[in-house]
């Protein structure tokens, strides 16, 4: 399976090439061929997970490793990179059958089909890779394509939020060069297996402290963890709603959370100072987040300050499993609370990736994504309503939706491992979050029919109610992860990668 691998950015790739390309002579080939490429992606991530071995690797150019030494680039995919994988495509498919309705309003969509795939290569590409360098390399892929993305409807609420975006994404890319730079001089490596192995035997230093904060900096900017958010709130309320479900669902993830968990458990040593640090953002990105949300009218801007708020759960799960490990405290707390930051990770994308879908549908039809412009759209939008009413419990943590069993996972090894006041935290942020989307409901959903020009046009149209209604059945469906059998095939690889820690390169370089 290894010879695979590569089409996860070949496939994206060529499509970006050929949409523009290609569209002269057959206009609708964007709408076309961009969903059914994301669904072979998607059907190639869902083909690792039932892998007949832990790690793959593929030698790019057959530049396979000299006297233990890696030489050239290594594609690597593992249970961690496949849990990635699948998120990432199975939401660029949802997202990209929903355009092809939803850019009826837009013009130029040949360019927005062949941005989408340039992103998603980026993306892919930032998972797959094997080396710091070509981690920089696909993120910037990845984040130039989104800045486009973002400005694409042109206005001047775009272009603002565009211009913000790039300001602070080249600093926080600037960050993470640095960090690059600085790691090779003192490694004389590129390469995340070889660099852990360097490490392990070189142990902690002052210079090693410094490119951690430069890492957590960077890709704290990319993931909008707080202090580190300005750029997300007018990034993800002004961008086109698919683009919109990608950031804020996928992005933020790939170049931010999945850079972070790859480089703080498999390639530095954990240590007790940088756990906290991540612990500590996480809560306040929790906290934050929902405050700063609950008072929004702008239904976009409120899913966008949410999606900080639900990332601070995945850090919570993830960095008490780092605190817990750096100290040597109880492995199986650990276990639980990495697991709930990944279960969380994998229900955030397709809740919150819904709720996006769900105010594009809402814009669509009436023009306005303000809360106090709507009202009574359940009359004539029955399934958009009901798909969105289910997301809004996932993301509540109500059951038997996804979002409560990741929350129940993270807040039991909260209170295992003795964190009370994150435990508490986390119930807290959960009511307030309930009490966000019982406001989005009453004022878009409920209430008078203010727009009665709904009745003429009725629902939306088939492409974005198929990739909401199925994205709300999955709202349910992924409930099953917190079964052992289905856990122990799509969560449990990727936690085991990460516990696995510096022991990383083993399959990797042999070391």
């Amino acid at each position: 399976m290894s010879a695979l691998i590569p089409f996860f950015v070949i496939l994206p790739l060529a499509g970006a090439f050929a949409i523009p390309v290609f569209s002269g002579y057959w206009k609708n080939m964007g709408k076309v061929l961009t969903p059914i490429l994301m669904l072979m992606l998607l059907a190639l991530s869902v083909m690792f997970f039932f892998r007949d071995s832990a790690v793959f690797v593929y030698y790019v150019g057959g530049w396979e490793l000299i006297n233990g030494v890696p030489v050239g680039i290594q594609f690597v995919v593992d249970g961690l990179s496949v849990l990635m994988l699948s998120i990432i495509n199975m939401m660029a498919f949802f997202a990209s059958f929903f355009s092809i309705s939803y850019l009826k309003k837009f013009t130029g969509d040949k360019y927005f089909y062949a941005l989408f795939c340039l992103m998603v290569a980026g993306m892919n590409g930032v998972v797959i890779t094997g080396d710091l360098f070509n981690m920089f390399i696909f993120l910037e892929i990845a984040v130039i394509s989104s800045y486009a993305l973002v400005a694409f409807g042109i206005e001047r609420e775009e272009l603002e939020a565009s211009f913000k975006y790039q300001v602070l994404g080249g600093l926080a890319s600037l960050l993470v060069l640095l960090g690059i730079v600085v790691l090779y001089w003192k490694t004389g490596s590129l390469n995340i297996a070889d660099i852990s192995r360097v490490l392990k035997q070189e142990g902690s230093s002052p210079s090693l402290l410094f490119i951690q904060i430069l890492f957590i900096a960077g890709f704290g900017l990319k993931a909008a963890m707080i202090p580190f958010h300005a750029w997300l709130p007018d990034a993800h309320s002004s961008a086109p709603a698919p683009i919109s479900a990608m950031l804020s669902g996928v992005l933020i993830k790939a170049v931010g959370v999945y850079a972070i968990m790859r480089l703080f458990f498999n390639m530095f040593e954990l240590t007790y100072e940088m756990s906290m640090l991540i612990l500590v953002i996480g809560t306040i990105s929790m906290v934050g987040g929902v405050f700063l949300a609950i008072g929004q009218w702008d239904f976009k801007r409120l899913l966008a300050y949410h999606s900080i708020s639900q990332m601070g759960y995945v850090f919570l799960g993830l960095g008490m499993g780092m605190v817990i490990l750096s100290v040597n405290g109880n492995k199986a707390v650990a276990v639980m609370a990495i697991a709930g930051g990944l279960y969380h990770m994998v229900n955030h994308a397709v809740f919150k990736g819904l709720l996006f879908l769900n105010s594009g549908a809402v814009e669509y039809k009436t023009g306005t994504r303000m809360l106090k412009e709507l009202g009574g759209l359940s009359e004539n939008m029955p399934l958009t309503s009901t798909s969105s009413f289910g997301a809004s419990m996932a993301i509540s943590g109500i059951p038997p939706f996804n979002g409560f069993f990741s929350k129940l996972l993270i807040i039991i090894a909260a209170v295992q491992g003795q964190f009370y006041l994150m435990a508490a935290l986390a119930v807290l942020v959960s009511i307030i979050t309930l009490a966000s989307f019982m406001k989005v409901h009453r004022y878009a959903f409920s209430g008078n029919l203010r727009f009665k020009d709904l009745k003429k046009f009725g629902e939306a149209p088939f492409s974005m109610l198929f990739s909401m209604l199925v994205l709300a059945g999955l709202c349910l469906l992924l409930s099953l992860l917190i079964i052992p059998v289905f856990r122990d095939i799509f969560l449990t690889p990727a936690v085991n990668d990460l516990m696995n820690l510096l022991n990383y390169s083993q399959p990797i370089i042999g070391v």
